[in-house]
């Protein structure tokens, strides 16, 4: 026992030794006449050198991207995937024909890939059928060609890949940040570790869209943001090439995705703080700044035009624009605090056993009362600089920004979790810092030291990224894999599958399940789908199906999903399926049997 005891207080000795130097603290030890100084010194040697940083940084990096390119494929496809996917291709959702039963490599079509086509097939079909900016989907675009298709299919993972490497770069990015806001590398590579972890990055990573593009945005741009209010503080003058930096910076993001407005909204209010508790408008530093403001808004306002001519725009968003009753208003306060807590940690509350679902809540509660006071301490102690609080008034303004749309604007910014892109990377930073404080705390009379609080934050967010990853956390909504297993075991005849189409998001839908269908081979039983299109009047889709059904040979099952609209009249001919059958994520149904 006592050898034991002797050994893991040398390593505890030896831990301090490495983590002291990593922290760039030379802390005198307890006991120096035991540790060998020279130790030290090669300790300390190792941990200054450049390549050790680097190396750890790597490591980080390594990590991160092998998380996000872990089972990347596992989870299908949703709808706006399935937009990037289309449109990213050069194609259109128009051609799909609507208001006739047509076979699944009809619907398919959009995701085949065509040689003849060009960025600007890209440009043309998404400034005419959805409601975002082109870059990504160029790159994407460039990006696709470069992995075979699948069963003629483009390439899932060629996709869902460009925007995994672009999430593992913000790895790198959020370090750099780190170093450039607080001068500490301890701070920047505990912001590294965590972003490379994050189960809230990694869901953004794993999706073929534009978010973790537009990250990088926002990381580049809040890095101007921390120049700028040094410069500010010093009364000195913003230099000419940060300014221009900082204006392409902006343009980009905006060109990324129209909600990085926010993060630049964000940005100016607080700046407006900053110039009001200086009592100053008109120094050196403010006079650029103002140009970099002139500069954006130019950059911002050319795609508006683009923007309002788009009829799809207001369909598209509907989804975030529904009314709320009663206790619903409360819904936006869950729903935020929901996208704040797993950017840092979540477990496998979506699994399919309850018991699982509750000893994770019950994990997640104890771990959250154990970690916010550490939390609230490290901010507590950051506070009396600048960079936090900038990095505060970021998220608090963004925030603000989100209840505005919410509660005044009847738009819930909240039910979308990924669009708190716009202030994530300040929350990890922040919580960077905060960790920091943690990390350098000296253990006292305290059973978990520093450094084993920061590793057990850090494991717990390791394994919230295993639960995003199986699928566990951050669910995918759309589940057409098992809406296909549903219905090979329910139908013995051919399946007619309808639904109401008001936009491609309907499409999308039914793409889910045909493309499942095509990549399994299914041969039994044979599908047909029905886009009854739908505009102010529901019952047009009710007398298209009615018409449809027919002309259609019997015996088949119909398979009505998502059908927003009256019941047809043909469908009373049908037996109505009377067993009880599982939900599937996304696709309400109710089947007849038309014999």
């Amino acid at each position: 026992m006592k050898v034991f005891f002797g050994s893991a207080s040398k390593f505890s000795k030896y831990a301090n030794m490495f983590f002291s130097a990593f922290a760039n603290r030379r802390v005198p030890l307890a006991d120096e006449t035991s540790t060998p100084n020279q130790m030290h010194e090669n300790w300390h040697l190792i941990t200054n050198n450049r390549w050790f940083h680097f190396l750890l940084l790597l490591l980080w990096l390594i990590i991160g991207l092998g998380l996000r390119l872990t089972n990347l494929t596992a989870k299908p496809p949703w709808t706006d995937e399935f937009s990037t996917l289309v449109f990213s291709l050069g194609n259109s959702f128009l051609p799909v024909p609507l208001d006739q039963a047509i076979a699944p490599d009809i619907l398919l079509q959009p995701l085949q890939p065509q040689a003849s086509a060009t960025v600007q097939d890209v440009w043309e079909h998404l400034s005419h059928e959805t409601n975002h900016p082109p870059i990504y989907f160029v790159l994407a675009h460039w990006w696709m060609q470069l992995f075979p298709t699948q069963q003629s299919l483009v390439s899932l993972w060629g996709a869902r890949s460009l925007s995994a490497i672009f999430g593992a770069a913000s790895i790198p990015a959020i370090y750099g940040l780190g170093w450039l806001t607080f001068r500490s590398r301890l701070i920047a590579h505990i912001a590294a570790a965590i972003m490379a972890v994050s189960p809230y990055a990694i869901f953004l990573a794993q999706e073929a869209r534009h978010y973790t593009l537009a990250i990088l945005w926002v990381i580049a741009s809040l890095a101007c943001l921390i120049i700028a209010t040094r410069h500010i503080q010093n009364r000195i003058q913003l230099p000419i090439t940060t300014a221009l930096t900082w204006v392409g910076i902006n343009a980009l993001g905006i060109a990324t995705h129209y909600f990085f407005v926010l993060t630049l909204c964000s940005e100016a209010l607080v700046l407006i703080f900053l110039a009001w508790r200086q009592r100053t408008f008109l120094s050196p530093p403010w006079q650029r700044i103002y140009a970099v403001a002139i500069g954006t808004a130019v950059s911002g306002i050319v795609w508006l035009p683009i923007f309002l001519q788009n009829s799809y725009g207001d369909k598209l968003t509907d989804w975030i624009q529904q009314p709320r009753q009663g206790f619903e208003w409360l819904n936006p306060l869950f729903q935020a605090f929901a996208a704040w807590v797993t950017m840092l940690f979540l477990l496998p509350i979506e699994s399919p056993q309850l018991a699982i679902i509750l000893i994770s809540g019950l994990v997640m509660l104890i771990f959250f009362i154990w970690f916010l006071p550490i939390l609230i301490r490290g901010i507590k102690v950051q506070l009396q600089h600048l960079e936090t609080q900038v990095l505060w008034g970021i998220i608090l303004s963004a925030i603000a920004l989100f209840f505005v749309f919410t509660y005044f604007l009847g738009i819930d910014l909240t039910r979308g979790a990924r669009y708190n892109f716009v202030y994530f990377p300040a929350v990890i930073l922040l919580l960077g810092a905060s960790l920091a404080v943690r990390w350098q705390t000296p253990q006292n009379n305290q059973k978990i030291t520093g450094k084993q609080a920061v590793a057990i934050i850090w494991l717990m967010g390791f394994c919230s990224a295993i639960t995003v990853i199986c699928n566990l956390g951050y669910q995918k909504y759309y589940r057409p894999d098992l809406f296909l297993q549903l219905i090979r075991q329910t139908s013995q005849v051919p399946a007619v599958i309808a639904t109401t189409q008001i936009t491609h998001v309907q499409i999308g839908e039914m793409m889910g399940i045909a493309r499942e269908w095509k990549i399994q081979n299914t041969p039994s039983p044979s599908l047909q789908f029905i886009l009854a299109h739908q505009d102010q009047e529901p019952n047009t889709s009710t007398s298209t199906l009615n018409n449809i059904l027919k002309t259609l040979p019997k015996p088949f099952d119909l398979w009505l999903v998502n059908f927003h609209a009256p019941i047809a009249a043909e469908t009373e001919k049908c037996l109505t399926e009377t067993q009880s059958l599982p939900a599937v994520n996304g696709y309400e149904y109710k089947i007849y049997h038309c014999q």
